[in-house]
């Protein structure tokens, strides 16, 4: 483990948890099977967070901050809506594809994060909603925002399902079906 910074040891730790709570849920993994899977002792995690609630809240906080700084740059950096959209789409799906662990850890563990650090990941969360209905909305101007806001809800659907179906075909072709039914699924009338 020599030579490894603390930030990298960091996300490690997160990764393998990640994987661990997806497989087998929170409940279901214990400070030593977390220890166990990155090479050391579970006691030795302490070093790096302070216990395994907070591990859980770091890591849906770290995902939702960077899906929401991830989703601000490419709505900022395209002039064109429909090419925000795809941008905003593109980068969702790469990590769709990427981390479904952690889609499937914040969709059955988020309950089990303890405010105030739940509340911060829901607020993070719903700004990364309102990025893509703000380009949602230049696309589709007569639909008001709560129907905008239904129609990001159900794309993330869409595209957050790759858990159950991504290894089904390979990465590339993947991401194109993604594409193309995301950018269908927001565009589609009323």
């Amino acid at each position: 483990m020599a030579g490894r910074t603390a930030g990298a040891r960091r996300a490690e730790i997160l990764r393998a948890a990640a994987d661990l709570f997806a497989a087998r849920g929170f409940h279901g993994v214990s400070i030593d099977d977390l220890g166990k899977a990155v090479g050391t002792s579970g006691p030795a995690l302490y070093r790096h967070f302070p216990g395994k609630d907070a591990l859980l809240a770091a890591m849906l906080l770290e995902v939702s901050e960077r899906l929401a700084a991830d989703g601000r740059q490419r709505a900022e950096a395209c002039g064109d809506p429909h090419r925000a959209l795809d941008e905003l789409l593109r980068g969702h799906i790469r990590f769709a594809l990427t981390e479904p662990a952690l889609i499937t850890v914040h969709d059955r563990e988020l309950g089990n994060v303890a405010e105030p650090h739940r509340r911060r990941i829901r607020r993070l969360q719903r700004g990364y909603v309102e990025q893509w209905v703000g380009v949602l909305a230049r696309l589709r101007p007569e639909a008001d925002p709560p129907t905008l806001r239904a129609a990001v809800h159900a794309a993330f659907g869409l595209l957050n399902s790759t858990p159950h179906s991504a290894q089904q075909m390979a990465s590339e072709p993947m991401a194109e079906l993604l594409l193309s039914m995301g950018r269908a699924a927001l565009l589609a009338e009323r």
